[in-house]
């Protein structure tokens, strides 16, 4: 199902841990997307972080293997988006000073 689309958009991989069937599961998937078909993933960890993502140094190196074989990646760095109005309030503060950032890498 998920390996048909023309498109295929995964947002926020590593915003909760994933257990090992899901590690496998999302490895198989992204074997069967291999050079078939446009995949968009975001993400706010970077790639080295992916290991404990998936909790397996193996399936995430072989999923980074295939999503950056053809891949263009940015890296967005600055204040999330959402916070935004919070920051203007002042409720919350800006760390671009000190190179951390309430976002992360996409």
């Amino acid at each position: 199902m998920y390996a048909t689309p023309r498109l295929l958009i995964i947002d926020e991989i590593g915003y909760l841990p994933i257990d090992r069937l899901g590690a496998n599961l999302f490895s198989q998937l992204i074997s069967r997307r291999y050079e078939r078909g446009p995949m968009l993933l975001t993400s706010n960890q970077s790639f080295s972080s992916w290991c404990d993502v998936f909790g397996d140094r193996i399936i995430a190196t072989a999923i980074l293997d295939r999503l950056l074989h053809h891949a263009v990646t940015l890296i967005v760095r600055g204040n999330s988006y959402r916070l935004k109005d919070k920051l203007k309030a002042g409720l919350i503060r800006s760390h671009d000073n000190d190179g951390s950032q309430p976002g992360g890498e996409i």
